[in-house]
């Protein structure tokens, strides 16, 4: 019997993952924003000042794709880059004023989002998905599943 991909959690997985980005691009259009132009803002508010490395590793994308990131943020005003007081190597990214606020807003959407994904769950059944996406997230990031040898069966 064939390999029904479209019952498998992954499939699941990613095609939830697809409508979630999608839902999120219609949010943050309003607000002048591209899916994951807002977590720059959002770590960037949380830690203000990180180097273009830092934010990378805090975003798990390559450092070209900050550098673009960072550069349209900077030309629509939300953010600064600034040469290290103590490294003149290293440029660290601040968020304007204008950025600081656009925050408060990004959580808005964020709220909304969050709201239309989870709809019709109970807040037990919210916790638990929080928990088994951690969980995959944990699996996949740390290459776990490159180890385990599974069988044919018990991988359906």
């Amino acid at each position: 019997m064939a390999f029904n991909y479209k019952k498998s959690v992954t499939f699941r997985l990613g095609q939830a993952a697809k409508a979630h980005r999608s839902r999120a691009g219609t949010h943050l259009s309003r607000i002048g924003l591209h899916p994951g132009q807002e977590a720059v803002l959002k770590i960037l508010f949380d830690t203000d000042g990180q180097t273009m490395s830092q934010l990378a590793s805090a975003l798990s994308v390559q450092p070209p794709t900050v550098t673009k990131m960072v550069t349209r943020l900077s030309a629509q005003g939300f953010l600064r880059r600034a040469s290290s007081e103590t490294d003149g190597r290293l440029s660290r990214v601040f968020l304007t004023d204008e950025g600081r606020a656009l925050v408060e807003t990004i959580d808005k959407s964020w709220k909304r989002l969050e709201r239309e994904a989870l709809a019709g769950m109970e807040d037990k059944d919210r916790k638990k998905l929080r928990k088994l996406l951690r969980q995959v997230e944990k699996n996949l990031g740390s290459r776990l599943a490159d180890d385990i040898d599974l069988e044919p069966d018990e991988a359906e």
